[in-house]
C-alpha cells in the first residue's frame, strides 16, 4: 500500500484562498490545528482541494467510525432524501426515527428495556441527558470530573473541565455542579500511588458528600469513560464498580458521556462495557451516524418516564439523519466493532514499539481505536510537552497524516473503525520521521 501523495506544498494554493476567505466571515473561536480544505472523502482517505491525499486519524473527530463517505451509508441517504427531508418526529411519526430506536435499544449497554430521545449533536445529547436526571430525582446537585468534556452549551460546559479556555469569560453557570479528580494512573495527585488511584477518588467523592454535596441532593455523576479531550485517560479497571457502588447506596444515577467513545470506537458498542457496570443514562453522538447531525439520551424505561411535553426539539430524530444512523448501527454490528478491536490491538503495539525508540513519548494508553501518545520532557517528571506534541502534528501533516491533538501533550488515534494493518503501519512509518523531524 503506497503512502499520502502530497503533490503541493501546504496549504496549497486553492487551500490558500478558500483558508483567506474563511478567515474574513467565519467565527473567530474555531480552531484549527492543521490548514486542511477537504474536497471529498473515502473510507481512511481525504482528499484536499489541490488534489494532496491524506491518511485520516481522526474520523473527523471520532465521527465517520463507518468509513468515510461509506457507500451504504450514501444510497440510505439519497433513497430518503427522495421522500423526505423533515417531518418533526416530536410532534408526529415516521417510521425511520422508530426503527433508529429499536436499534439502539438491541445495542443498549444496561438489561432493562430502554427508551430514546434524538437529538442533534453530543453537546444536547448531554443536556437531555441531565435534564431528565433532574427531572426524575427531584434533586438539585451533580458531580462531574476534572479534564472532561462534555459539550459547551451552558448545561454541559458546567461540566467541561479539560481546558480552561472553555469556560474563560463564560460564568455563571448552572449552579451546583461538584468536580472531583478523574482517575489518571499516569499522572496521579502528588502522593498517591497509581495503584491506588481508585481509592483517592472514591475517597474524594465521600469527602464531598460529608461537606459540600449532600448525596441526597445529587441527581446524578457524569463521567466518560474514557476521557476524551482531556486526553484519552482509560481509568482503572476497578474505578466503574466502586464508583457504582457508592452511587448506588444514595439513589444517584451514573450518566456515561459515550460521545466519542461510543459505537464500536474502543472494541465494544460502548465504552463502559469494558468495566462490568450498567449505566441508568447514556448520552450518544459523533459515530451514530457516519456525519449526519444526529444524537440520543438512551435511558432506562424506569428512567425515562417524563410526562409528555417535558422535553422536546425540532430536529431530533431526523429522517434524513436516522436512515444514515440505521445503516452505520448495521455496519458496526456486522464486523467493525471487532475489527476495531483486532486493529486496535495492533496499533497500540506498534506504538509501544515507537516509544522505545523515543523516551519523549511517555504514555501510550487507550483501547481498540481509542489511542493516544503522550508527550513529555522528561519521562520521570513526566511534565508535559505540548510545544513537541504540536510540532509532531505539523510534521506528520506535511507528510499527508492528520491527527489531533488531545489533553496537554497528547495526540489521539481516532480513525475510522475501517483502518487495517497496512494503514497502521504507514501512520507509525510517518509517525516515525516527525518525530525525528521535530526533534532536529
Amino acid at each position: 500500500m503506497n503512502r499520502p501523495q502530497i503533490k503541493t506544498e501546504l496549504p496549497g494554493p486553492k487551500a490558500k484562498e478558500i483558508i483567506e476567505r474563511d478567515a474574513k466571515v467565519m467565527s473567530t473561536s474555531l480552531s484549527r490545528d492543521v490548514p486542511l480544505v477537504v474536497e471529498r472523502t473515502q473510507d481512511v482517505w481525504i482528499y484536499d482541494v489541490d488534489g494532496n491525499e491524506f491518511l485520516d486519524m481522526t474520523s473527523g473527530v471520532g465521527v465517520t467510525n463507518a468509513g468515510h463517505t461509506n457507500p451504504q451509508v450514501v444510497e440510505a441517504i439519497k433513497n430518503q432524501v427522495e421522500k423526505f427531508l423533515h417531518f418533526a418526529g416530536t410532534d408526529f411519526y415516521y417510521e425511520p426515527q422508530v426503527t433508529l430506536a429499536e436499534s439502539l435499544n438491541d445495542i443498549r449497554p444496561f438489561k432493562e428495556h430502554g427508551r430514546v430521545f434524538f437529538t442533534n449533536s453530543g453537546t444536547e445529547s448531554v443536556e437531555a441527558c441531565i435534564k431528565l436526571a433532574r427531572y426524575k430525582t427531584r434533586r438539585p446537585l451533580y458531580i462531574g470530573f476534572l479534564g472532561g468534556f462534555h459539550g459547551r452549551t451552558m448545561g454541559s460546559l458546567s461540566f467541561t473541565s479539560s481546558k480552561v479556555i472553555q469556560r474563560r469569560h463564560f460564568s455563571p453557570m448552572m449552579p451546583q455542579v461538584v468536580h472531583i479528580p478523574f482517575p489518571d494512573t499516569y499522572r496521579p495527585p502528588e502522593g498517591v500511588v497509581p495503584e491506588k488511584i481508585t481509592d483517592f477518588v472514591i475517597w474524594y467523592l465521600n469527602r464531598m458528600f460529608e461537606t459540600v454535596a449532600p448525596p441526597e441532593d445529587v441527581a446524578a455523576v457524569l463521567v466518560e469513560p474514557i476521557q476524551g479531550e482531556g486526553g484519552y485517560i482509560v481509568p482503572p479497571k476497578d474505578f466503574f464498580p466502586r464508583l457504582k457502588q457508592e452511587l448506588d447506596k444514595h439513589g444517584i444515577y451514573l450518566i456515561v458521556d459515550e460521545v466519542q467513545s461510543g459505537m464500536g470506537r474502543t472494541g465494544k458498542m460502548f465504552a463502559i462495557e469494558h468495566f462490568g457496570v450498567e449505566p441508568d443514562i447514556v448520552s450518544i453522538a459523533k459515530g451514530i451516524a457516519s456525519g449526519m447531525p444526529m444524537g440520543a439520551c438512551l435511558a432506562k424505561e424506569s428512567v425515562m418516564d417524563w410526562e409528555e411535553a417535558a422535553h422536546s426539539n425540532t430536529y431530533g430524530g431526523n429522517p434524513v439523519a436516522a436512515v444514515a444512523a440505521i445503516e452505520t448501527i448495521k455496519l458496526l454490528k456486522s464486523g467493525l466493532v471487532e475489527n476495531a478491536a483486532k486493529i486496535g490491538d495492533y496499533f497500540i503495539t506498534q506504538l509501544r514499539e515507537l516509544q522505545k525508540k523515543y523516551e519523549v513519548i511517555g504514555d501510550v494508553r487507550g483501547i481498540g481505536l481509542m489511542l493516544a501518545i503522550d508527550f513529555v520532557k522528561d519521562p520521570v517528571k513526566r511534565d508535559y510537552n505540548y510545544e513537541l506534541r504540536n510540532k509532531v502534528i505539523q510534521e506528520a501533516f506535511k507528510r499527508g497524516l492528520v491527527c489531533l491533538a488531545a489533553g496537554k501533550s497528547a495526540i489521539r488515534f481516532a480513525p475510522p473503525l475501517t483502518l487495517k494493518e497496512e494503514h497502521v503501519d504507514i501512520a507509525i512509518e510517518i509517525l516515525d520521521e516527525s518525530i525525528k523531524a521535530a526533534l532536529g
